[in-house]
């Protein structure tokens, strides 16, 4: 069973998206994607704390990338994922015949008819 961890902010129960940690010696604090494990000086935030995040005056914040937005499938995948389930449930005899190369009669399986050279 996968355990969800919760953000860091004090009273919030909501499931952490979103890492946070400080780079005190550039004065930056970075927010990135969930970090896989916790760290003991990082903090993991929410969607709703991590979209209000502000830094300390004279600090920058550092939005390594949108925590809260997984990329999907776009509709080319998803075209080329019919087009294949079409393909494999077409029966093999409604299937478009292999193109005869040069010398070939007739194709059935793996077997071929060539002409003869006489």
């Amino acid at each position: 069973m996968r355990s969800v961890r919760q953000c860091s902010r004090t009273a919030c129960a909501r499931a952490a998206v979103a890492t946070l940690t400080y780079v005190y010696s550039d004065s930056t604090a970075v927010l990135g994607p969930l970090a896989l494990m916790a760290e003991p000086h990082s903090y993991d935030l929410c969607e709703v704390h991590s979209g209000r995040l502000t830094a300390p005056r004279g600090w920058e914040v550092v939005r390594l990338s949108s925590p809260t937005t997984e990329p999907g499938p776009s509709q080319d995948d998803l075209a080329a994922l019919a087009d294949a389930v079409r393909e494999a449930g077409r029966p093999r005899h409604l299937a478009d015949p292999a193109p005869v190369q040069d010398g070939e009669v007739a194709r059935r399986g793996h077997l071929r008819i060539l002409r003869g050279e006489g």
